[in-house]
């Protein structure tokens, strides 16, 4: 009779055997798969980071699904279309023509110095205005090749167009006084005169000082900084850093109250009463070809300074004025006084007390108008 046999097995060799079963039972993924798995995954991160960052296509006026056409418009010279307003006398019998360009976050509907002139000044002076749409903005198309230049030959066509003349002036608010910059750049020859009140300064312009610059930059609100610091630097970045929810986006795009100067708040609500009917309109064709657009151009690389402008009327045969509140708190005053004292042959009008919203004071667009026409 067969009889088993008893083996004794010390604790050390369990423990090693049970430490060699452990370690061939654990799972290791071969490093080829690894990097693959590790690709995948960041390649879909650039997937997903470029999809955000990208701007949906523009809902342009007219086609089978974007808003309707309502204004009267223009065909410009590469096929886009503008859209325009008339205010004031007809054109035909008008002593003076004017071209009103409109500011950030607005449109043609925004004409202040059309909208605030008494009918007596406008019918006594014979004063034709044309408000319109910047690209982007309103009814007008986008210009996906928008330049410096671009806008001013915008608005030279218009006039052509329009049949204005030889001569017409021109008056911008805001980023629309940073547009005149341009026409008295590139078609100082069309000008009888130019008005820019409150015009946007660009930090970056070459030949500002760098430590007035700094100065006045370090003013704004942080969150404001670092909108425009974007759009100079990373411009293809404007469209997700002023979409996104996690961080506090440009100030004047939220229609934030901190930007408001004291006389801007007392203004404010009869700016908005006047806006109300169509402040959809404004940016109905998506917010990047319109206020993201303006940003990247107006705090972009600037291939001049206005400084570098000479005087488009060195017979006196028209004027340039220049119109800002000392309290303006978008648009820091010593950069605005900086520009001047280097261009003497600009007039100088600057407002104690008043803020950005100043155009929209009782008296102001009188004032700015015969201040322009030279006329009492």
């Amino acid at each position: 009779m067969a009889t088993g046999v008893n083996r004794k097995i010390s604790a050390a060799s369990a423990r090693s055997h049970t430490r060699r079963a452990n370690k061939s039972s654990s799972f290791h993924l071969p490093s080829g798969i690894l990097r693959t798995t590790l690709a995948v995954l960041f390649i879909g991160f650039l997937a997903w980071a470029y999809q955000v960052t990208q701007p949906p296509p523009p809902n342009i006026c007219g086609s089978p699904d974007g808003p309707p056409i309502t204004a009267p418009r223009i065909k410009l010279r590469d096929g886009r279309y503008l859209a325009y307003k008339e205010h004031g006398v007809p054109k035909d019998e008008a002593k003076y023509k004017i071209v009103s360009v409109h500011g950030f976050t607005s449109c043609r509907h925004d004409a202040v110095v059309a909208d605030t002139l008494s009918p007596d000044v406008v019918k006594d002076l014979g004063v034709y205005i044309v408000s319109f749409d910047r690209p982007g903005y309103g009814e007008s198309d986008p210009d996906p090749n928008r330049t410096l230049k671009s806008i001013a030959l915008d608005i030279e066509e218009l006039a052509d167009q329009l049949g204005l003349g030889s001569k017409f002036y021109v008056v911008g608010v805001s980023m629309g006084g940073q547009v005149v910059w341009n026409c008295l750049k590139h078609i100082p020859h069309r000008l009888a005169g130019a008005a820019l009140l409150a015009p946007v300064i660009n930090f970056w312009w070459p030949d500002l000082p760098a430590n007035l610059a700094a100065e006045a930059y370090s003013q704004y609100k942080l969150r404001d900084r670092w909108a425009i610091r974007v759009a100079h630097y990373t411009p293809w970045l404007t469209y997700w850093w002023n979409t996104q929810k996690w961080f506090p986006i440009c100030s004047a795009i939220s229609r934030s109250p901190d930007i408001l100067s004291k006389q801007d708040k007392e203004l404010i609500t009869k700016l908005l009463d006047d806006k109300d009917n169509h402040v959809a309109q404004v940016r109905q064709q998506g917010e990047y070809e319109s206020v993201h657009r303006d940003l990247n151009i107006g705090f972009g690389s600037w291939e001049y300074t206005p400084l570098d402008i000479q005087n488009p009327f060195p017979n006196n045969e028209g004027s340039v004025h220049l119109w800002q509140g000392d309290e303006d708190i978008m648009v820091p005053v010593t950069l605005q006084r900086y520009i001047v004292q280097n261009l003497s042959w600009i007039h100088y009008h600057e407002l104690p007390g008043s803020g950005h919203l100043f155009p929209h004071a009782d008296g102001v667009s009188e004032t700015v108008i015969k201040s322009l026409l030279g006329v009492n």
